[in-house]
């Protein structure tokens, strides 16, 4: 296995942006993944991660790491913050007794936040399981402190009604009555499959466990995460590749069910941009409020290894899809106060709680005039400074070369004037085009051509001018049939033009003033992971500067259709 690190979805300042896979939830209302997002170098770095989890006060991040300086296996880590508002702090070692030689994966917490459950699998050629197990393979233990700033204990061993034959990635339910693992043993649909566990009080030991025969394949089915309603069960297979020696080939699931005493429905496989093709997703963990998942992978744009992502999971909010959030979607609300209406059920958790009342009121307040899929909005109405703000999200862009603010002369309001020789806008990361559909405008007025309008650094220019002044995209696949697309269309003109392109998974368009200006079919996209420049080519080159206006750059999540696009010109 490649070494493995945390990543972890975070939720926007806006989160009914970057709308990327919508669920038709069988319990309540639909819900999305919004941007996937690494949690960085502070937590991810060249060394392994097994695994996961949150504290219920969302203060403490918990895994397992074989980070140099431990015990000599993979450890119990944690990372804290002051608030879910402050970034996570370096993660410490929990330490011994709680850490020896032998590895403890998987962590999950419970919720007072004083026992934290973990397993040591002894899955070859990784797992170095502890002496004194019961089930030969790995068992499932617990650690205990008597308050959050006493130090933890020793291992216990969670007992034979759990520990027998292979038993590994535990998850205490949110009430602490259930516990869901993965096992193999007799009775078992696959390779390894789920079950869970339950007791009456959390002073009990847990009970004979059964099988979720509902959602077990004959693969491996492994990692379960029960959201804190109890309604959806996150978790890694490889179902559709059951045989599979590959690790890549799991990825993350879901499942649903009406109520908790009921069985769970057919699970989903998560869409991109959580499962990504060739790359492997692992040990998903919500947090409390289930707003994020974090998950384990080794896409593109980590530190090397397997890292933790994270990504926002937002209710749909535009009731009448009219792409906006405004007083209609209000009036619908009111209009089912108090019913069991699924499609403003958005409260309080992403797929809402059976019942229209305060807590989706709350929910829907949040997103209001909101436009659907759009993820970052650079106006460029700024008047001074050396930033130019993201109205749209958290992708605030630092002015290079001191282009001057133009408050008066730009089409939407002020505008931004570059000199085509050292100006230019670079913002963080904003999206990977190999994720999925996206479009991307912008109004511009320039006179030099073979420059660069928008890029993504160290990967293509996103709107760019050929020699000729001619609108053209540098994004393509990475196969033989893949190349720019060029429109025969002039835009170095000295005249204020709409340019744009979308991507809707299959065709390249390019877009000048509404106009379709070149269209062509691609099998994908290559990925990239870098930040955004505005008005310089990918490398900073030399004479792809931009000389001119450039005005409300818009980045969207989705494919835009002809309507769209005509609609938010004017």
């Amino acid at each position: 296995m490649k070494r493995s690190e945390l990543w972890v979805i975070q939720k926007p300042a806006i989160a009914i942006t970057a709308i990327l896979f919508t669920f038709t939830s069988c319990t309540n209302a639909d819900f999305v993944f919004g941007t996937v997002t690494n949690l960085g170098p502070t937590i991810n770095n060249s060394y392994d991660v097994m695994g996961v989890c949150i504290s219920r006060d969302g203060l403490e991040l918990y895994f397992s790491s074989n980070q140099a300086g431990g015990y000599g296996g993979y450890d119990l880590m944690v990372a804290t913050r002051e608030s879910t508002e402050h970034n996570w702090t370096h993660p410490v070692n929990l330490g011994q007794p709680a850490n020896t030689r032998y590895d403890a994966w998987t962590p999950s917490i419970s919720r007072d936040g004083l026992t934290l459950y973990f397993s040591d699998p002894h899955y070859p050629p990784f797992g170095n399981s502890h002496p004194g197990g019961l089930g030969g393979r790995g068992d499932i233990w617990m650690v205990m402190r008597a308050t959050p700033e006493d130090p933890w204990g020793a291992r216990v061993n969670l007992g034979s009604a759990i520990n027998r034959q292979h038993a590994m990635g535990p998850h205490i339910s949110a009430d602490d009555l259930s516990i869901y693992f993965s096992s193999h043993r007799p009775g078992s649909s696959g390779q390894c499959d789920i079950m869970v566990a339950t007791r009456r009080t959390s002073s009990e030991s847990f009970g004979t466990p059964t099988f979720l025969s509902q959602i077990n394949s004959n693969g491996n089915d492994w990692a379960p995460e029960i959201s804190t309603d109890g309604l959806k069960l996150f978790y890694m297979s490889n179902m559709d590749n059951p045989y599979s020696t590959n690790l890549n080939s799991l990825q993350l699931w879901m499942a649903s069910r009406m109520s908790v005493s009921e069985p769970f429905q057919t699970p989903v496989k998560l869409s991109p941009p959580i499962n990504m093709g060739s790359y492997g997703t692992f040990w998903p963990s919500l947090t409390p409020d289930c707003s994020v998942l974090y998950f384990v992978s080794d896409r593109p744009g980590g530190f090397g290894g397997y890292d933790i992502w994270q990504a926002p999971i937002i209710p749909i909010v535009d009731f009448n899809g009219d792409d906006i959030v405004d007083a209609t979607d209000m009036c619908i609300m009111v209009d089912h106060w108090g019913e069991d209406y699924s499609l403003c059920d958005i409260g309080p958790m992403p797929w809402g709680d059976g019942i229209v009342d305060v807590q989706d009121l709350i929910v829907l307040a949040g997103h209001l005039f909101e436009e659907s899929g759009l993820v970052a909005h650079w106006k460029l109405d700024e008047t001074d400074g050396d930033m130019a703000y993201d109205s749209a999200g958290v992708y605030d862009g630092v002015l290079n070369g001191v282009p001057v603010w133009q408050p008066v002369k730009g089409i939407v309001d002020g505008a931004l004037a570059f000199n085509g020789v050292d100006n230019y806008i670079s913002t963080d990361f904003v999206l990977n085009p190999a994720e999925g559909p996206f479009s991307v405008f912008a109004w511009i007025k320039g006179e030099g051509p073979g420059q660069t309008v928008l890029s993504q650094t160290s990967g293509f220019n996103w709107l760019m001018v050929d020699a000729k002044g001619n609108l053209m995209t540098e994004l393509t696949g990475s196969g033989r049939s893949g190349g720019p697309l060029l429109s025969q269309s002039v835009i170095t003109d000295g005249i204020w033009h709409r340019i744009g392109f979308v991507w809707d998974g299959s065709q390249r368009t390019l877009y000048i003033d509404e106009v379709e200006a070149a269209k062509d079919t691609q099998d994908s996209l290559g990925n990239s992971s870098g930040g955004m420049y505005i008005g310089v080519g990918k490398n900073l080159e030399p004479g792809s500067f931009w000389s001119g206006l450039i005005d409300d750059v818009r980045i969207y999540k989705t494919a835009l259709n002809t309507e769209d696009i005509e609609r938010l010109a004017r």
